[in-house]
């Protein structure tokens, strides 16, 4: 994941309203979101090559999703894959606080990393550069590739787009969809420093990503109402043709275990 957005209980309808973008090279084998078979009570994508997930609900109401922090100064090609991070938190009956509490001093084998754990009623937060787990408050939020609400320009400009759409009393997926497939640039005196050439910036700057050989794979929406019904649909592009894509929809009644 590359920005992530989403409102804590910020409508009427809605206790969980989230909208995100995964960012990931072209050629990386990936499953669209769907029921584990070994695990059916997680719905997830996955990665094919080390067997994790960006973003996972469950049957019970146990939700995480991860973006990368991004620090290439720091950066180990032979590090652990962060997509077991939210696989074992999906796979595992801990409450999101213990889990991200155990993970304040054993993270040292992975790269940077932000991650949402929550279930039906509470989100948490955790960054191994940060290494402090945080409650999530209600309100706007954004995530992209540094800590938490931290205002790059996609993600400031990305809430002010999601506090639109949750301006209807109905909340419409295709507004969700819209506002992650931004591609406006922002000027270069906004744009973050971490690392990374001024052009890299600026191709990476857009909410939705288009590069050679990387780009936006998937825009995931999901929303969750006051009796915990769950809506989940993720669009996967086609590398290189982000206007055409497949869609994947589901819903069920979350089982919440109160965790």
């Amino acid at each position: 994941m590359c920005m992530v957005l989403w409102a804590s209980d910020c409508h009427p309808q809605y206790k969980l309203v989230l909208a995100a973008n995964r960012d990931e090279y072209y050629n990386r084998p990936t499953l669209a979101a769907d029921y584990w078979p070994d695990h059916p009570r997680i719905l997830a994508g996955k990665d094919m090559k080390h067997g994790g997930t960006w973003m996972g609900i469950t049957t019970t109401g146990r939700f995480a999703t991860l973006t990368n922090y991004r620090d290439p100064s720091n950066y180990n090609p032979d590090a652990l894959s962060r997509g077991h991070l939210v696989q074992r938190y999906l796979e595992n009956d801990l409450s999101p606080e213990s889990y991200l509490k155990n993970l304040l001093n054993g993270t040292k084998e992975y790269n940077g990393f932000n991650l949402l754990a929550g279930t039906c009623d509470n989100l948490f937060y955790f960054s191994n550069r940060e290494k402090l787990v945080r409650k999530i408050e209600k309100g706007f939020h954004g995530l992209s590739n540094s800590l938490i609400d931290v205002p790059w320009p996609k993600v400031t400009r990305g809430i002010k787009a999601l506090e639109t759409c949750l301006q209807s009393r109905e909340v419409n997926a295709e507004c969700l969809f819209e506002l992650m497939a931004d591609r406006n640039q922002p000027p270069d005196h906004e744009l973050p420093q971490t690392g990374v050439s001024l052009e890299l910036e600026r191709l990476l700057a857009p909410a939705f990503v288009e590069m050679q050989g990387y780009g936006t794979r998937s825009t995931t929406v999901i929303l969750v109402d006051h009796s915990n019904y769950v809506q989940f649909r993720e669009r996967s592009y086609k590398p290189g043709q982000p206007n055409t894509w497949t869609e994947v929809y589901y819903d069920f009644k979350a089982e919440c275990s109160g965790k």
